[in-house]
């Protein structure tokens, strides 16, 4: 693998605008989900230029969106998917199943018939039980093995719940041997919001002996790995830029066999910067000296991504002036752990008034809900097509 340098890519992209945002709110109301698909593009050149030999594969799980979908198709993105309904998403935008890996670990047989039936043909496993549900379609699948490095530091350690030690990865090649179930290659998943990239080279670095390993022994000839995704955005604070982060990782992938293939699943880092919510001040009262301002949005719905993935978004108010004052945010539902932000500095507001949460495409309208049949924020997708920024 050649030492290529980052590919520098000429894009438009710059954030909304209040104006923009005040337009969309008046054409669509609130609350909203602005994705932006110039950041969708920007986001996919950058890492595209980091990681230059590397094949980018979009984990749809963060942000499965269609809009979203079709304008990575575009970019000749392949997609990574985890169940029978993100497969179908892919699909319905023309998606060629060849441009798809399965990579749950953990399936039942129905997805992966169904899988099958729609072309996608390469999945992930890694124990022995996931390997033998594929001796029945040994003609027709290849796996990847996942490799598990734990990793306390990152935001959610992935190698928690799935991956096999790397000690145990000669068995679970003999065993598919002797099932006549191909292996192609190896994955792992450093974890997500990886701050430091020593865990991925300690990972490449890993299953660059497993992989030479498995060559010499004879147990299988793989030609492809999986480096998982989590690479990070800033949610209001300073991270590496993704040059600079990705640097040692390109070093390590220089030093893999002849003829081994890399892929990537970028997920957070492709939607998170997308993604704007937009919602309006319904209620307001003055508890314990603190303004608490109540939107239409809030913990059970965009802002969800607080609870389930440890996300603290940049927020603020739009349109609006004066002194800051310590204030509450507090979404819209009739339970009291609905709170946004308990610590936050905003001048005076007024019921109609808007707050926008920046960062906010990955992992939010994904896990939302109808708590209290309040209706999610809708989705609305701008600058579909290349070209000059406009809020479509």
């Amino acid at each position: 693998m050649s030492k290529a340098p980052p590919r520098r890519q000429r894009t438009n992209f710059r954030p909304l605008t209040a104006r923009q945002i005040e337009s969309l709110v008046a054409r669509h109301g609130t609350p909203l989900l602005v994705v932006d698909c110039a950041a969708i593009r920007h986001q996919y050149h950058a890492l595209s230029a980091a990681l230059p030999e590397v094949g980018l594969f979009y984990a749809l799980k963060p942000l499965p969106h269609p809009d979203v979908v079709a304008t990575l198709r575009d970019l000749g993105s392949g997609f990574d998917v985890a169940t029978a309904g993100e497969i179908a998403l892919v699909r319905a935008q023309g998606v060629a199943p060849g441009r798809c890996i399965h990579t749950h670990p953990i399936k039942s047989d129905g997805e992966i018939r169904a899988a099958l039936r729609h072309g996608v043909r390469r999945f992930v496993a890694d124990n022995p039980d996931e390997i033998r549900k594929f001796e029945p379609h040994r003609r027709r699948a290849e796996l990847l093995l996942r490799v598990s490095f734990r990793n306390p530091a990152a935001v959610v350690d992935l190698s928690r719940k799935f991956g096999c030690e790397p000690g145990a990865v000669p068995h679970l090649l003999e065993l598919a041997r002797g099932l006549g179930v191909k292996v192609r290659g190896l994955s792992f998943h450093v974890g997500s919001q990886v701050a430091d990239p020593a865990k991925y080279v300690e990972a490449i670095d890993a299953c660059r002996e497993l992989i030479q390993a498995a060559r010499r022994e004879r147990l299988a000839d793989l030609d492809l790995l999986d480096i998982g995704g989590g690479f990070p955005v800033p949610y209001g604070e300073r991270v590496t830029p993704i040059g600079a982060f990705c640097r040692p990782i390109r070093r390590e992938l220089a030093t893999l066999p002849p003829g081994v293939r890399v892929i990537a699943e970028p997920g957070r880092f492709i939607a998170g910067p997308a993604g704007t919510a937009v919602a309006s001040v319904i209620g307001r009262a003055q508890r314990e000296g603190r303004w608490w301002y109540y939107l239409d949005d809030g913990l059970y719905g965009s802002y969800s991504g607080q609870l389930f993935d440890h996300a603290r978004y940049p927020i603020d108010a739009i349109g609006v002036r004066g002194p800051r004052h310590p204030s509450v945010l507090a979404g819209p539902t009739c339970d009291s752990i609905d709170v946004i932000r308990e610590d936050i500095a905003l001048p005076g507001l007024n019921l109609g008034d808007l707050v926008v949460g920046r960062t906010m495409g990955a992992y939010t309208a994904a896990h939302a809900t109808d708590f209290n049949f309040i209706p999610r924020a809708r989705i609305v997708a701008v600058n579909r097509r290349p070209g000059r920024q406009r809020a479509d």
